[in-house]
């Protein structure tokens, strides 16, 4: 009942209850998340989709840093069905892109990859689940939401969230972190295998400056490098990981658009 139910502040006091559940619990004799399913998270869902900029980046200056946390695994279960449903209209390219990136398997990432990202920014622009037949109506959507973010920061901000939803369930294999510092800087994301077979995995996000990138290859080139020239790999060598079991990959966006490479790919 803690785990499930515990975690509510009134003011100072602490150790409150979700009353409605607790009742629930207690007459279905089951765990279960009561009351999450009493009202709609249509606000929560439309301030994560469509809020501005602030909502989504994080600053480079100094500021207070406040750490959060989820109240409680009733409101975990609610938070995590509320970002699956964002990727349901393209469920079975996810589970694709997922085996493909465990069998590192180039070709079908970039193949899964852009398939779910023109199904998915897609839903985030109207709202709905996007159909084949309107798709090219609607790219004027993202050119539009792209010229509204003031600088690379924020885009990079909305891909980074976007892909660590597309890795969230491998978090029983792999500790996953974002933005940490390692070597000389912060990677973007790093999968660090709880076992000992399954490869390790850094993840570098660049979006393409058309004034010194001819096209996505060369996006992808320079987030490679900045994955050396950084020396990320230095915090999972520190953990004794062998460098032949760290996967580097560069993710290059534009639009709706991505290209995923690795060191040594042969881009298509």
């Amino acid at each position: 009942m803690k785990k499930w139910y515990d975690g509510f502040c009134f003011g100072n006091t602490k150790d409150i209850y979700n009353s409605w559940s607790i009742l629930n619990y207690l007459d279905n004799r089951a765990a279960a998340p009561y009351w999450v399913n009493t009202s709609s998270n249509h606000l929560i869902g439309k301030l994560l989709q469509e809020g501005n900029k602030q909502v989504k980046e994080t600053s480079d200056e100094w500021d207070q840093v406040y750490e959060l946390s989820v109240t409680n695994f009733e409101v975990l279960v609610m938070l995590k069905k509320l970002v699956r449903s964002w990727f349901a209209p393209s469920a079975s390219n996810y589970n694709e892109f997922i085996k493909a990136l465990m069998q590192d398997d180039i070709k079908a990432m970039n193949l899964y990859m852009n398939r779910i990202a023109l199904s998915v920014f897609s839903f985030f622009d109207t709202g709905k689940k996007p159909s084949e037949a309107t798709e090219p109506e609607r790219l004027h959507a993202v050119k539009a939401t792209a010229k509204s973010l003031k600088g690379p920061n924020s885009s990079v901000c909305f891909y980074h969230g976007f892909v660590l939803g597309l890795i969230v369930d491998l978090e029983e294999r792999y500790r996953i972190t974002s933005n940490r510092e390692s070597g000389f800087g912060r990677y973007d994301i790093m999968l660090e295998p709880k076992n000992g077979h399954d490869p390790a995995i850094i993840i570098e996000f660049k979006i393409q400056e058309p004034e010194e990138e001819k096209d996505l290859s060369q996006t992808v080139e320079a987030a490679l490098r900045q994955i050396d020239a950084k020396n990320y790999a230095v915090e999972l060598l520190d953990k004794g990981i062998q460098a032949d079991r760290i996967r580097k990959y560069g993710f290059a966006f534009c639009g709706k658009t991505v290209l995923v490479g690795k060191e040594n790919t042969a881009y298509l």
